[in-house]
C-alpha cells in the first residue's frame, strides 16, 4: 500500500514538472514582437470613404474567379454632391477625368451600407468591368442586373437574400465590356 502512494505522489510530482516545463517554455516566446497588423489597401485619389466597398468589389469578383485590381486601373472615385436630379451616382470616362466614380454625398449619407454597395458596384461595374445599362426583369417585375438605370419599370430587389445572385450577374464574363458592344 505504502508502495501505491509513493507511485502516485511521484506520478504527481512528475505531472506537476512537466506543467512548469511547459509553461516555462511557452513564456519563453519573444514578448517585443509586435501583434502582425492587418494590410490595409489604399486606394489613391479615392475618397477614404470608398475604400471598403472598393475591397469589397475586389473581393467579390475573386471570389468569382475575376480578378481585379481598381488601383492598377486607375479608378479614382469621391462623394460630393451631383447637381442631376434621381443620380446617386456616376463613372465618368471622358478624357478629362477618366475612369473616375463620383458618389452624390446626400445619398452616401442617406443610407446604409448595403444600398451604398449596390450604387458603388454599378458605378465601379460601369469604370472597371465596362458594363453598360441592362433593363431586364423577370415575372415579378424585379431587375435581374445590379447594371439597370433606374429609369425602366423594373424595381429593385438588391438584398443579404438577393445579393449573390446579383453579384454573380455583374461579375458574368458575358456581359464584360457589352458596353463597347451596344
Amino acid at each position: 500500500m505504502w508502495e501505491d502512494r509513493k507511485m502516485g505522489a511521484q506520478g504527481v510530482r512528475l505531472a506537476l514538472c512537466f506543467l512548469v516545463l511547459l509553461v516555462t517554455v511557452s513564456a519563453c516566446k519573444s514578448g517585443d514582437e509586435a501583434p502582425e497588423e492587418p494590410e490595409v489597401r489604399e486606394f489613391p485619389g479615392v475618397d477614404e470613404r470608398l475604400w471598403p466597398f472598393f475591397i469589397r468589389f475586389e473581393e467579390q469578383a475573386e471570389q468569382r474567379g475575376v480578378i481585379i485590381d481598381l488601383v492598377e486601373e486607375g479608378i479614382t472615385g469621391v462623394i460630393q454632391p451631383i447637381d442631376e436630379d434621381n443620380v446617386a451616382g456616376t463613372c465618368n470616362f471622358n478624357g478629362r477625368v477618366p475612369n473616375h466614380v463620383m458618389i452624390d454625398e446626400a445619398f452616401f449619407n442617406a443610407v446604409g451600407d448595403l444600398f451604398r454597395e449596390f450604387i458603388i458596384f454599378h458605378e465601379l461595374g460601369h469604370c472597371s468591368l465596362f458594363r453598360d445599362h441592362l433593363e431586364t426583369a423577370d415575372q415579378f417585375g424585379r431587375c435581374t442586373s445590379i447594371m439597370r438605370s433606374g429609369v425602366e419599370d423594373c424595381r429593385d430587389n438588391y438584398s443579404f437574400g438577393t445579393r449573390s445572385g446579383y453579384l454573380d450577374e455583374l461579375y458574368d464574363p458575358q456581359f464584360r465590356g457589352d458596353i463597347f458592344r451596344n
